[in-house]
């Protein structure tokens, strides 16, 4: 009874698994019998889906039954459903596979989740990365890349990490770009040949961060316009914002404790990499607390405007003025 749940917001990286199981499940010859999708529409699809994976494959190969979007993990069952989900997991063939998936995380204290968790075979979440948590961004990018066929350096993984942030499907389309380049020359590409080739965004995003933490006006709105101008999402500029400002302020307050351990300040402010911290430090070192405190108050502010449907464009450009002055230093 293979029964495979997959949930979470990186909807790329989860439909790759997809894709994957997929290929893996289904003989090519015979998918169009035994490949079923089931889009949860009411409670009627799970039993419809149910009753599909009791069914035995045809011909070579085996059955996957696939419930899309499926509300079974994250809101309460009716007690038919509750009841074909006891009657069937137990008895769905062993070559035939149930995969459901959800954008939303399987809530623990349901009945039918702990029916799932009692008969499935993976639990699998697909979250999206925050954008300040560089180590993992990193991580990701190195496996992504030796998965695709693309050797990197370090310093060229860091960069392509800080420019497409916690964008999967965008790691996978720059990472297709440069295997096409690369071609069957085995040298890692450096930090040049990227610079030329991929889109930075996100890079700009943490340049921005720099420059305002610098209270360089000029700079700060030359990039806010570049970002905007390459269709940057405003909230996910922002988003990166709070989350440099957010390791900025942690790391200052516990330098100022007189906390000099550099993987015990890591593992407070949840960086992987402690030798990051000396760096972090580095560019804290001619800012206040009280600076950084005051910061993430108008960040908040600027992402609730926006969310409520405030102009991206000026309402970014006149908060960054304010939090350039902020910093400014004659």
């Amino acid at each position: 009874m293979p029964i495979y749940i997959y949930w979470g917001k990186d909807e790329f990286a989860m439909g790759e698994a997809v894709k994957e199981l997929r290929e893996w499940i289904l003989d090519p010859a015979w998918a169009s019998f035994n490949y079923h999708i089931f889009p949860q529409k009411n409670a009627d699809t799970v039993v419809e889906a149910l009753n599909q994976s009791m069914t035995p494959p045809f011909g070579g190969g085996k059955r996957l039954v696939w419930l899309q979007n499926t509300t079974a993990l994250y809101k309460e069952c009716s007690k038919n459903v509750l009841e074909e989900l006891k009657n069937t997991l137990n008895f769905i063939p062993t070559n035939t596979y149930l995969l459901m998936t959800s954008h939303y995380r399987p809530d623990p204290y349901l009945k039918s989740t702990k029916i799932l968790q009692k008969f499935a075979t993976k639990f699998q979440d697909f979250p999206l990365i925050s954008p300040w948590k560089t180590d993992t961004l990193v991580h990701t990018v190195l496996v992504t890349a030796k998965k695709i066929g693309v050797n990197l350096t370090s310093k060229s993984a860091q960069f392509l990490a800080e420019s497409v942030g916690n964008n999967t499907r965008l790691l996978h389309s720059e990472l297709e770009k440069l295997r096409l380049y690369a071609g069957n020359d085995e040298q890692p590409l450096n930090v040049d040949i990227l610079t030329r080739l991929v889109c930075s965004n996100t890079q700009n995003s943490l340049q921005l961060a720099t420059a305002i933490r610098d209270g360089d006006t000029a700079k700060s709105l030359t990039l806010v316009t570049e970002l905007i101008d390459a269709s940057e999402p405003a909230l996910k500029i922002v988003a990166t914002l709070i989350g440099q400002f957010r390791t900025w302020t942690w790391v200052k307050i516990i330098m100022e404790s007189g906390e000099r351990d550099l993987k015990l300040i890591a593992e407070a402010v949840d960086i992987a990499n402690h030798k990051r911290i000396y760096f972090l430090q580095k560019e804290v070192q001619q800012i206040s607390v009280q600076q950084l405190i005051s910061t993430l108050p108008l960040l908040l502010d600027l992402e609730i405007s926006l969310k409520q449907g405030a102009n991206q464009s000026s309402s970014i450009k006149a908060k960054v003025i304010e939090l350039c002055q902020l910093y400014y230093r004659n």
